[in-house]
C-alpha cells in the first residue's frame, strides 16, 4: 500500500478534476486561465512575499527556541524553495521535508530540525482551524449547512489518544513522541507562542487575500462576508494529501460551496483554478534558491573530483621519483 499510495493519490486527484470537467465543462477551466492578468500576478507575488516572510519568521522563532541557529535570510530562501517544490511535486510536502532535513543537518540535529518544521506547520494549521471556526460561527454562509458534531470531535480525539497509546509501546515511536512532547513544552514560553500565533494569523490573512484576488479575477462580485466562510474551509480542504500541485479537492469543494451559497458552481471552480495558478506564481521566486543550491552542489562535486585528481597526480609523481 505504501508503494501504491502516491499513484493512488494522483489518480484520485485526476478523477476529481475530470469529474468536475465533465460536470461543469472545460469552459470554467479555460475561463480561469484567461482571467489571470498583470494585476492578479503582481498581487500574487506581493502577497506571496508577505506570507513567505511571515511564515519564515515563525520558523525562525520556533527553531531558535529549540536551540537551533537559523537566520531570517536563510529561512526566507529555504521557505521559498520549499513552497516551489511543494507546488510542482504531487506529494505537496516534499519541500517541507527537504527544508526540515537540510536545516537539521546544517544545525547538527536532524531530529530537532524536523520537529521545528513540524511545529511551525502545526502552528499554522492550528491557527487556521481556530480562525475557521470563529468565522463559521460569526458569519455562517447561506446554503452551507454546517454542524459541528461533539460526537465526531470526541471520536477524532479518542482516535488520536489511541494512536499515541499504541505508538507508546513501540520503542522508536515512543522516543519520537517523548522528544516531540519535550520540544512542544519548550515552545509554551510566553516569549514564543504569542508571536507564533500572531505571525500565523497574519499569514492566514494573506491566504484569504489571495483567494479574494482570485475570486475577483474570476469575475465573482461576492462580498467578503460571503467569501470568508468558503475561503477558510477551502484552506482546510487544501491540507488533504490528494492533489496535483494543489489542484483537486479544493476545486471540488469550491464548486459545491459556491453553488450552495448561490454564487455559482462554475464560478467556484474557476476561482479554484485561478487561485492554484496564482499560488504557483507566488512560489516562482523559489526557483532562485533552488538553482543556486544546485549550482553549489555541482561546484562542490567538481572541487572534490579536482582534489582527487591532484592527489592522484602527486602519487604518480612520487612513484616516478
Amino acid at each position: 500500500m505504501k508503494r501504491f499510495w502516491p499513484w493512488l493519490r494522483l489518480l484520485l486527484a485526476v478523477a476529481i478534476l475530470v469529474g468536475l470537467g465533465l460536470r461543469l465543462g472545460t469552459g470554467a477551466f479555460l475561463d480561469g486561465l484567461r482571467a489571470i492578468d498583470a494585476f492578479s500576478v503582481t498581487a500574487a507575488l506581493a502577497i506571496g512575499f508577505a506570507t513567505t516572510v511571515l511564515s519564515a519568521g515563525r520558523w525562525v522563532l520556533i527553531a531558535r527556541r529549540l536551540g537551533l541557529s537559523l537566520t531570517m535570510r536563510t529561512a526566507v530562501s529555504d521557505y521559498y524553495r520549499a513552497l516551489l517544490v511543494n507546488a510542482v511535486l504531487p506529494a505537496g510536502v516534499l519541500g517541507d521535508v527537504h527544508r526540515a532535513v537540510n536545516h537539521g543537518r546544517e544545525s547538527g540535529d536532524v531530529g530537532r530540525g524536523v520537529r521545528a518544521v513540524f511545529f511551525e506547520r502545526f502552528a499554522g494549521q492550528l491557527v487556521l482551524i481556530g480562525i475557521g471556526l470563529a468565522v463559521l460561527f460569526l458569519h455562517p454562509s447561506p446554503g452551507l449547512d454546517l454542524h459541528l458534531s461533539g460526537t465526531t470531535i470526541g471520536l477524532v480525539l479518542a482516535g488520536l489518544v489511541a494512536a499515541a497509546v499504541t505508538g507508546w509501546h513501540i520503542k522508536p515511536v515512543r522516543r519520537v513522541l517523548v522528544n516531540t512532547l519535550a520540544d512542544g513544552i519548550r515552545l509554551l514560553s510566553f516569549k514564543t507562542w504569542p508571536s507564533v500565533l500572531g505571525l500565523s494569523a497574519a499569514t492566514v490573512a494573506g491566504y484569504v487575500a489571495m483567494f479574494v484576488v482570485a475570486a475577483r479575477a474570476a469575475g465573482s462580485d461576492a462580498t467578503i462576508t460571503q467569501l470568508a466562510p468558503v475561503v477558510v474551509l477551502a484552506l482546510l480542504i487544501m491540507a488533504i494529501p490528494v492533489n496535483i500541485g494543489g489542484f483537486g479537492p479544493r476545486e471540488a469543494f469550491l464548486a459545491v460551496a459556491f453553488g450552495a451559497a448561490g454564487l455559482g458552481a462554475s464560478q467556484g471552480f474557476t476561482t479554484g483554478i485561478v487561485y492554484g495558478v496564482l499560488a504557483l506564481v507566488a512560489a516562482l521566486p523559489g526557483a532562485v534558491p533552488l538553482l543556486l543550491s544546485r549550482r553549489a552542489k555541482t561546484a562542490e562535486k567538481v572541487e572534490v573530483v579536482a582534489e582527487g585528481l591532484d592527489q592522484t597526480r602527486e602519487q604518480e609523481l612520487a612513484l616516478a621519483r
